[in-house]
């Protein structure tokens, strides 16, 4: 089964919020994108505990309980906009500016919800 190659519209750096689960509320900041199975690292939601093995490289690293960020799907988030710090849908402004004869297009990442700049 192919997994789908569409366009992840989240980026690493941008300050999310969760929409549903057991962390519905919180926001944070991305900290790792997977495109490939359309999952986002949040900073501070989703925490695990991991259970680690004691390492044998010469003491590098001690086992025992680690907790960490897990992985959350992309439709569980959404990018908070800046002017009024709520969720808001992204959408792309494409402006084209002429110099000289030549035509070049610049691509932006807009909230919907207050048409601010991302």
């Amino acid at each position: 089964m192919a997994k789908s190659k569409a366009k992840m519209k989240i980026k690493k750096g941008d300050t999310v919020q969760v929409l549903t689960g057991k962390d519905k509320g919180l926001t944070g900041k991305v900290i790792g994108v997977f495109p490939e199975t359309q999952r986002v690292l949040v900073e501070g939601v989703n925490r695990v505990t991991r259970h680690l093995k004691a390492g044998t490289d010469r003491g590098s690293r001690t086992g025992g309980l680690v907790v960490q960020e897990s992985s959350i799907h992309v439709s569980n988030v959404a990018v908070v906009d800046p002017e009024d710090k709520k969720p808001t849908r992204i959408k792309t402004k494409v402006e084209t500016v002429e110099r000289g004869g030549r035509t070049k297009t610049s691509r932006t990442r807009v909230g919907v919800r207050s048409g601010k700049d991302l």
